[in-house]
């Protein structure tokens, strides 16, 4: 097959969309299909072979005017689109998805009249550009990590107040990805959790979007023996976002001896933000080790061996790349039983502990048992990463997605026959 691939942020960095386009990409080139990566900046780095196609904007997103201008290209804010995005980003509205379905469909005529691609696979942009894509006659696939009303909830949940409410409505591009879901050729997502929650706010029952777990890198994500111990727990993550469960997490250890310690691991941390704070409140200051830089993925790789457990405290996952990332590093994993974590940890003990989200004492009770039992601790590490290799692979997940993307084109065909 000749496939598109849209992911409108496409650097690794970015977070879990990046990783997950930039490793399906790799694999369905590898088994032989055509696809090209069609995304926005910060741009991904693909394996050799794969086309890139560009999708610029000036970068005006919580940027100042004077930052946003480029004096090498002085018009360019003028243009309708750069225009737009400059303005509904000074009330606190997130517009790249929208602008970026908005560019691609003003130059998809040229590239699908070179490339003639069978189906548009989408990277939960759902912009109204791909319904125009799609009426011009090329299917479109589009994977829902997780609804992004998860993510507005737990904004909520931490600050009420009605004038954060109303910025984080405005900030979440909700209305736009529902009507979009409900229209295009099919939505697949990467957990039976997700699944559920689509169903929940899409109202696209469950049982018509197929699951298909994400791949975990254990080439990559390996363990490293030598590498000396710095604390005992380890989180890696965004501490901002406030699904995360850092407060939860951050109040278990408090419970605990004064012995045991916490690496922190993210590169986004500010100085009035929640871990800071956090810390203060619990009298945390020396028993917390914070990496507050951006690492390559090998240096996170090796951050992930600095530490006996790692700490996944989320209250929902879509997937959860920091949990599968630490057991393919051969860490047991102590998780929240929200989202697809159960999914990813499993529930039987062998690899992880899962306890009650927003239940510190019950997370502070696992702590304390998976950490005073050095070698159940590894054996459990040992069958976290068996775990990971028997079911998250990205070959695998490629080779399911791609038979979702046969049928679906069978299914366009069908129809236009019968139009």
């Amino acid at each position: 097959m000749r496939i598109a691939l849209l992911t409108y942020r496409g650097n690794m960095f970015c977070g879990g969309q990046g990783i997950y386009a930039a490793y399906l990409a790799r694999e369905w080139h590898r088994a032989g299909h055509d696809v090209h990566v069609i995304a926005g900046p910060p741009y991904p780095e693909l394996e050799e072979g794969i086309p890139l196609h560009q999708i610029d904007n000036d970068n005006v997103f919580a940027a100042d005017i004077e930052d946003a201008f480029n004096p090498k290209r002085p018009f360019s804010l003028l243009r309708p689109l750069s225009l737009w995005e400059l303005g509904v980003s000074r009330f606190g509205v997130f517009p790249e998805m929208q602008t970026f379905g908005f560019r691609l469909l003003r130059k998809w005529p040229e590239l699908q009249k070179k490339y003639k691609f069978d189906v548009v696979f989408d990277n939960q942009c759902l912009s109204w550009g791909l319904l125009g894509i799609q009426a011009l006659g090329t299917p479109v696939v589009s994977v829902i990590h997780h609804p992004l009303h998860i993510d507005r909830e737990a904004d909520f949940s931490v600050d009420p107040r009605l004038i954060k409410k109303i910025k984080r409505t405005l900030y979440f591009p909700l209305f736009m990805q529902q009507q979009v879901a409900r229209r295009l050729s099919r939505i697949v997502t990467v957990s039976e959790a997700s699944a559920n929650e689509i169903e929940n706010y899409f109202r696209i029952p469950s049982k018509e979007v197929p699951v298909v777990y994400n791949g975990t890198d254990t080439d990559l994500f390996r363990p490293i023996p030598e590498t000396p111990k710095e604390a005992d727990m380890l989180f890696v993550g965004r501490t901002e976002d406030r699904k995360k469960g850092i407060g939860t997490m951050l109040e278990a250890l408090s419970m605990l001896p004064e012995n045991i310690t916490l690496k922190i691991v993210d590169g986004r941390i500010p100085e009035d933000g929640l871990v800071p704070r956090l810390i203060r409140k619990y009298g945390l200051k020396d028993r917390v080790k914070i990496v507050d830089r951006m690492l390559s993925v090998e240096e996170l790789v090796e951050q992930y061996s600095t530490a006996r457990v790692a700490i996944v405290p989320s209250f929902f996952e879509g997937f959860g790349f920091p949990a599968s990332e630490a057991m393919a590093c051969g860490l047991a994993v102590i998780a929240n039983a929200a989202g697809a974590l159960p999914e990813v940890v499993g529930s039987s003990g062998e690899a992880g502990l899962l306890v009650p989200q927003r239940n510190a004492e019950a997370m502070a009770q696992a702590m304390k048992d998976i950490l005073s039992d050095p070698e159940k601790t590894q054996r459990m590490g040992v069958a976290a990463r068996q775990r990971v290799e028997r079911i998250f692979q990205w070959s695998e997940a490629a080779s399911r997605l791609a038979l979702v993307f046969e049928e679906t084109i069978r299914a366009s065909n069908r129809r236009s026959r019968s139009a």
